[in-house]
């Protein structure tokens, strides 16, 4: 004999085989292709509705808007930007390394150094060191208001899925020569 044994809220707890398992009172006796069905069927959740033992579709996600909102200011944030004509990348670890060499123009304002671009290696003094470090910074805080100003809109439940790739500061993709506005 087969057993099925249901929660407080009427929702499949698990399948009991007499004779392997105790069976308690409140289990509902199936028969063998139910037992099958409810061990074997795992897109829906079975419930008890009554006598009848049903399966429901499993309830949809919610849409998780603001996580949805940070990985797209990641992706924006991840761009390149041009500075007196030289294309220069925004990604974390181009950051810091820009950062670097800016904390080092601003201790010596005589500080010079050879710069990796994207369009390959140019000697940059202090002083483009830091307009370089100011574009990057600029660009990057664009792009964490942008999020902010999403996530306000998700709180107030304005936000519209269409108001995602709106909005962002200048983009140009690293893996890609196109460029998004």
């Amino acid at each position: 004999m087969k057993y099925a044994l249901f929660d407080e809220k009427a929702k499949l707890q698990t399948c009991l085989i007499e004779g392997v398992h105790k069976i308690p009172t409140s289990a509902v006796k199936i028969d063998q292709d139910l037992f099958i069905r409810l061990t074997q069927e795992t897109d829906g959740i079975w419930r008890r509705v009554g006598e009848q033992i049903v399966k429901e579709a499993f309830p949809e996600a919610a849409a998780d808007y603001a996580k949805s909102v940070a990985a797209e200011r990641y992706e924006r944030e991840n761009s390149v930007v041009s500075v007196e004509g030289l294309c220069v990348s925004t990604s974390r670890e181009s950051a810091a390394l820009i950062y670097g060499a800016a904390l080092s123009a601003i201790l010596d304002p005589d500080y010079r150094c050879n710069f990796k671009s994207l369009d390959g290696f140019v000697e940059i003094d202090a002083l483009k060191i830091l307009a370089i470090a100011k574009a990057v910074r600029a660009h990057v805080q664009a792009c964490f208001d942008r999020e902010l100003e999403l996530l306000k809109f998700i709180e107030a439940g304005t936000y519209l899925e269409d108001m995602l790739k709106k909005g962002w500061p200048y983009f140009k993709s690293q893996t890609s020569s196109s460029l998004t506005y």
